[in-house]
């Protein structure tokens, strides 16, 4: 099926871009077009415009700070999968970028456009959540930091003004800390690749007790969920396996109204989410002890 009529702009500066989308109702910011373009064929979205802001410059690459990194909306999967700055300093954003797609959608698919596309299969607002991450939208007139527990509205929906562009993303730089470790493992759909549950881990440990948990589900709820009574559970308590068990088992208290399809229940989808937040929380603790 083919898209329907729709114009095209391709701005070469951000305000030429926030000007474009003032003028232009119902028009669409063009990233790396991998969920958008296939949308547009089903006609599941019809645009009156297109404003391809891919070739904008600056909004792509990734600054090394004191505390965090600075990420480029328009940064590609590929990138953050192989950069050593990454691998270093925030090695649970590798890891995930790493398991996006196949090596086609991580060379063209943007950070930016996945978080701001908001689908509640996708991997990095998963990681993002369990980061607290900082995403920096930019306006006509201004800018304002959004941090992504608050990001995430609803399926496909997020807090951006229909004004506004996902420029930057800043994440903590935790990869410095000693005693800090964390994993991201997901359930993937054999079609589609995206996640049929996914759970980013982050512990920190000193004295072998866990100072610091956080532990998020992506897939199962239409936003990425923070499993709070896991965290709960788990801070203060001896870093062990009987303990992360206990832990684990309470994720379904965070997981109300799980969603189904035709390849896993909702039912289904909770319990791959205790399998897995299990994993990944060992998995996590045995990294933060390396």
């Amino acid at each position: 099926m083919y898209a329907p009529n729709f114009d095209y702009y391709r701005p070469k500066s951000i305000k030429e871009a926030i000007t474009l989308l003032g003028k232009n109702k119902d028009a669409k910011l063009l990233a790396g077009g991998h969920s958008l373009i296939p949308a547009m064929k089903l006609r599941a979205s019809s645009p009156s415009a297109l404003i391809d802001i891919s070739r904008i410059k600056g909004l792509a690459g990734i600054k090394v700070g004191k505390k965090d990194l600075k990420i480029g909306a328009l940064t590609t999967h590929a990138a953050i999968a192989a950069s050593e700055d990454v691998r270093a300093l925030c090695p649970i954003l590798a890891e995930c970028a790493a398991q996006i797609g196949d090596i086609q959608v991580r060379n063209r698919g943007t950070v930016g456009g996945s978080l701001a596309h908001a689908d509640p299969a996708a991997d990095f607002p998963t990681v993002m959540v369990a980061l607290s991450a900082m995403f920096t939208a930019t306006g006509a007139s201004e800018k304002r930091d959004i941090v992504a527990d608050k990001f995430f509205k609803d399926i496909f929906t997020t807090a951006l003004k229909s004004s506004e562009i996902l420029t930057q993303i800043t994440v903590p730089a935790y990869g410095a800390l000693k005693g800090m470790g964390s994993a991201y493992l997901k359930h993937r759909h054999p079609a589609s690749s995206y996640a049929v549950v996914g759970v980013a881990a982050m512990i920190g440990i000193e004295d072998g007790q866990c100072t610091r948990v956080s532990l998020v589900i992506g897939g199962v709820t239409g936003t990425p969920t923070r499993a709070e009574a896991v965290e709960k559970a788990l801070t203060g308590q001896a870093a062990n396996e009987s303990n992360i068990e206990y832990a684990a088992a309470k994720v379904g208290e965070a997981l109300a109204d799980p969603m189904s399809d035709l390849y896993a229940s909702g039912e289904y989808r909770v319990h791959l989410a205790k399998v897995m937040t299990k994993r990944a929380l060992l998995q996590a603790v045995g990294r933060a002890r390396e």
